[in-house]
């Protein structure tokens, strides 16, 4: 028995700058940190020959091509396993949230796979395994960032160079200010699910065929990035509310598919209430809303509650994936 978790994560500046269609020409950057919800993946040898998977439906099958969740088929095809295994995930948090699931769902998948093969991989083998399947062979119009930050946990700036190597630098930020920005952090469920492929296929086919407005735009967000690292690392926190909303005005121009009329009722709502800044959480269209507020804060809450946006408590996770149970 074997029981692997990953941590879902939250994107805090620079996101969409990881895709291939960006980093191949221009390079990436953003900021990431992973919190307290997570994936776990349950994996067991099986007495009978099949395959039995166990998600949102299950699927007893006698052969992995004939197997119809898509990432499972794939991770179980690439570490060569095809016979007497039953494998369950649990996930803390909701698919299509914006909180990267799809992409923790594979990391930690992957990393039961090869733990049951007993085979060692490093973080980055795991994760670039993770966006080997996800990006090259499934084809999902995804950057990075979801895998990487799965992986490897805590708060990091993630550097993606044009030939696809990722680097990654943890943030240099003191333990009380990091609990500060922490604490000034809001998630309210928006009630409404999305589909992460049909809002970035279309910022991919833009940002391919070298649309002006889309590379601006994307060019600022990077640079957002960027400016929200230093600010944050010099202990400025409180500017990171400001630093949200602009991150949120030019990303919504994106595409006409990130935010609709109930998104800013709920956004402009919540600066009436003490938010300074915020932003929706993953590409957009649904899933979370991620809020900073430093003061007024039950007022903030009470705002999004009336308004039918549930909270989700967090804190940041400072561990990636890993084995939480090996027998």
């Amino acid at each position: 028995m074997i029981v692997s978790r990953a941590p879902v994560r939250i994107s805090m500046g620079g996101g969409g700058t990881d895709l291939p269609s960006y980093y191949r020409e221009f390079g990436g950057f953003l900021l990431a940190t992973s919190i307290n919800k997570y994936v776990h993946i349950l994996l067991n040898k099986r007495f009978e020959e099949d395959i039995r998977l166990s998600y949102s439906k299950t699927e007893i099958v006698d052969d992995v091509s004939k197997i119809e969740h898509r990432i499972f088929r794939e991770a179980l095809i690439y570490t060569g396993i095809s016979k007497q295994i039953e494998i369950a995930s649990i996930a803390d948090v909701p698919s299509n949230s914006g909180l990267g699931t799809s992409s923790t769902f594979t990391v930690a998948l992957l990393n039961a796979l090869f733990g049951y093969k007993r085979q060692y991989v490093s973080i980055e083998k795991l994760a670039e395994t993770a966006c080997r399947i996800e990006i090259d062979i499934l084809k999902e119009p995804i950057g990075k960032q979801d895998q990487y930050a799965s992986a490897f946990g805590g708060f990091n700036a993630y550097h993606f160079d044009k030939d696809g190597t990722v680097t990654v630098e943890p943030l240099d930020i003191r333990e009380e200010l990091l609990m500060e920005l922490q604490n000034n952090l809001f998630l309210f469920c928006l009630n409404k699910s999305r589909s992460a492929s049909t809002v970035l296929t279309e910022q991919n086919e833009k940002s391919k065929s070298k649309d002006k407005d889309t590379l601006e735009r994307l060019h600022k967000i990077k640079e957002i990035g960027y400016y929200t690292k230093r600010i944050l690392e010099e202990g400025k926190i409180d500017e990171f509310g400001e630093i949200l909303h602009n991150h949120w005005l030019t990303k919504k121009g994106l595409s006409d598919k990130i935010s609709d009329p109930f998104i800013d009722e709920a956004y402009e709502l919540a600066l009436k209430s003490g938010a300074t800044g915020g932003k929706v959480v993953g590409a957009g269209g649904g899933g979370f809303l991620m809020l900073y507020c430093s003061k007024n804060k039950p007022k903030l809450v009470e705002a999004m509650k009336k308004m039918g946006l549930k909270p989700m408590w967090f804190t940041f996770e400072f561990e990636g994936a890993k084995k939480v149970f090996y027998s």
